[in-house]
């Protein structure tokens, strides 16, 4: 091989290994994917059949990616017309007062369900070592006055769905026996819990339902079925998607809208959609 064929194949080959690099930092963390799918609830009510329970996670508004992408994707997600929506936690990537004012301009432009919009806290939402409750305040206010009715180990109903909310695993304010100890089993309900791994925890008094979840991000770099290198939960059972976790309760884990860090390969955002049947 002559000195100019190995600089073109040098090249070349520069180029295809310059392409996953591109491709995961800037097409694939704004590739939003809807993900569609059917959440059978027990105890649904009848005129509930075929709604629409959208579910928005992670935000992470912060100066890692430019959030307008969340605003264009709420536009997006509007299409749908969604009955409810839900949002599990993590609004914010750090909690500063920047954060908080960007969270405002981006929540004014909220997906909210027709029937009822609720949301969680996550554990980015309490600011620095996830232990400034000040922080948690805060991005309540904004969310609430955004028209989302935030849930803190507490449970509201909406025309005859059920939603309970945890506070994160990881806050100071993780105390769902709260709630679960009055929560009615005879009623359609749904839990909203930011961190997956919760579910392992003794605290859910016999509950058969759906679990909301997100934190994970998907792992946002994976090679499915080979390798999901980080994945912020101890049990990784706990990537994304729809587990069962065999005791009755189903576990759905978004992998997130927005992300902490810039960078995806294989995990694209998600907003998701699901249509309530009866279980």
């Amino acid at each position: 091989m002559d000195r100019k064929t190995f600089l073109k194949r040098l090249a070349q080959l520069s180029i295809i290994g310059a392409f996953p690099m591109l491709y995961s930092w800037q097409i694939e963390p704004f590739w939003l994917e809807f993900v569609e799918k059917k959440l059978p609830v027990k105890n649904l009510p009848g005129d509930l059949e075929g709604k629409i329970l959208m579910q928005i996670s992670d935000l992470h508004v912060g100066d890692r990616f430019d959030w307008n992408f969340l605003i264009g994707s709420f536009q997006k997600a509007e299409k749908y017309n969604p009955d409810f929506v839900v949002y599990t936690g993590d609004f914010v990537n750090h909690g500063n007062a920047i954060e908080r004012e960007d969270l405002k301009k981006v929540l004014h432009h909220a997906v909210l369900g027709k029937l009822g919009t609720f949301g969680i806290l996550g554990n980015h939402d309490y600011g620095a070592a996830w232990s400034e409750p000040d922080v948690a305040e805060n991005i309540c206010e904004i969310a609430e006055e955004s028209g989302i009715k935030m849930l803190r180990n507490d449970q509201k109903e909406s025309y005859g769905l059920n939603f309970i909310g945890f506070e994160d695993l990881w806050s100071p304010n993780f105390f769902p026996e709260k709630v679960m100890e009055n929560y009615d089993p005879s009623k359609a309900n749904i839990i909203l819990c930011h961190n997956p791994d919760a579910c392992d925890r003794d605290v859910w008094n016999g509950y058969q339902d759906w679990i909301l979840s997100g934190h994970t991000h998907g792992g946002q770099c994976r090679i499915p079925g080979v390798v999901t290198p980080l994945v912020p939960v101890k049990n990784r059972n706990y990537i994304s998607g729809e587990v069962d976790l065999q005791d009755g309760r189903m576990l759905y884990i978004n992998r997130a809208l927005g992300h902490s860090i810039q960078v995806r390969f294989m995990v694209r955002p998600e907003i998701t959609v699901f249509t309530l049947t009866q279980a």
